[in-house]
């Protein structure tokens, strides 16, 4: 009779559990099963935790928290301890963060304007990379923290940009490789391209700063190039390593002699002090442009500069229509437009300073210097000249990769 009993208590009690649980937390669930085991009195515990599948020990820490609320009489608002529960995945897993961005970077583009990039590889895809790391993560998982990092997962109809090469991401794969290669042999891995022209003057610059109420910066109402002060062409090259970038403030043709011998104030200025024994450079650039791939000024300069400091020049041009997704963009152009939004740009000293003063969290320092060079445009490269050139190219888009070594010059 007795054991009837316990079998009725029993299927009552999981029937009561059964219709409450769903509306219940953590803490008020083991509370009200210790509520159930102190009416029942002795054994109750055990009843109690046959019909709901309840740990005995939580229970029982149900029941002391009951005799801790009777003392203090107090509201209790929070279902754990403080620090209790599961600690996130990239607290434990220290090199978690880092090994996702390596899976994530050939892979991401967005506008560099704005905080939210986009990441065109799967969840699922992703959770086999960094689970073949040695890391053990869920789709579920990597989906919160791409979203802590401000990456939004796009689908395949929302990453074209143009009309799509069908090697587009084989490219991104082979310099992202490349890339990896020249950085684990401490040789300079550079992203360059030329920002936006700006208006040098007192002209409306986007973007707001603080200052006194009523008394904002005045400046022209018209956006009409000031004859004297003309354009600015800021040519950046960003060191991908070292997060440190150089920037050469144009005032005439942004063309590919301008670019190379901006590459050259970085490397005199910066880059040999950071790598004294290097004998290769590897330059990432748009497919277009002053820098483009089928620029011949641009091949041409770059042999010069290959010849004059006895290094091997590599190149890799983004895909077609990808100019977004190069590092530069994302590393340093948009910093640089934060740092002086809402500023007129009035000269080419202020220019150089905003530049010079721009920083990130995560360290990022900029040299800027002004080139007072005159850049002619229209030059005319000869398939005699280009025929000099000492360039290589790979087998795999020979247009897009390619090295150019220093020529060996005769004596005679």
């Amino acid at each position: 009779m007795k054991e009837n009993a316990a079998l009725n208590i029993i299927s009552t009690i999981k029937a009561k559990y059964d219709g409450v649980a769903p509306y219940l937390n953590e803490r008020s669930k083991r509370m009200w099963a210790a509520t159930e085991a102190r009416a029942i009195g002795r054994g109750g515990k055990q009843i109690v935790s046959t019909a709901t599948n309840m740990a005995f020990a939580t229970i029982k820490r149900g029941l002391n928290e009951l005799e801790e609320d009777g003392q203090n009489k107090a509201p209790i608002t929070r279902v754990r301890n403080s620090g209790g529960g599961r600690k996130k995945l990239d607290n434990i897993d220290n090199t978690l963060k880092a090994d996702l961005e390596k899976i994530i970077a050939p892979v991401t583009r967005g506008d560099p304007e704005r905080p939210l990039l986009w990441c065109a590889k799967s969840l699922r895809n992703i959770e086999d990379s960094l689970n073949n790391m040695g890391h053990r993560i869920s789709y579920k998982t990597i989906h919160t923290l791409l979203r802590s990092m401000d990456y939004s997962l796009q689908s395949n109809r929302k990453v074209k940009e143009g009309s799509s090469h069908p090697d587009r991401d084989g490219q991104f794969n082979f310099i992202n490789d490349k890339v990896q290669k020249f950085q684990l042999a401490k040789k300079p891995v550079i992203s360059v391209d030329t920002k936006k022209k700006e208006l040098i003057g007192e002209f409306k610059n986007s973007g707001q700063e603080y200052s006194k109420k009523g008394q904002p910066t005045e400046v022209n109402v018209h956006d009409f190039m000031d004859k004297t002060k003309g354009k600015a062409a800021p040519y950046g090259i960003f060191d991908i390593s070292q997060n440190k970038g150089w920037v050469s403030v144009g005032i005439s043709a942004d063309t590919a002699e301008f670019s190379v011998n901006s590459i050259r104030a970085w490397w005199n200025e910066m880059g040999k002090a950071l790598y004294p024994e290097a004998t290769e450079i590897y330059i990432n650039a748009d497919g277009g442009g002053s820098n483009g791939s089928r620029v011949r000024l641009w091949k041409t300069e770059l042999q010069k500069l290959a010849n004059e400091l006895s290094i091997v020049i590599h190149v890799s041009h983004l895909p077609p229509a990808t100019s977004k997704w190069n590092k530069i963009e994302h590393k340093m152009f948009c910093f640089i437009s934060k740092n002086w939004r809402g500023k007129p740009l009035i000269d080419t000293a202020t220019i150089i300073q905003l530049i010079s003063n721009t920083t990130t969290k995560t360290g990022l320092t900029i040299k800027a210097k002004l080139d007072e060079n005159i850049y002619h445009t229209g030059i005319k490269i000869s398939d005699e000249e280009m025929a000099l050139v000492n360039i290589e190219r790979d087998e795999f888009h020979g247009e897009w990769n390619y090295k150019i070594s220093p020529q060996i010059l005769s004596l005679n």
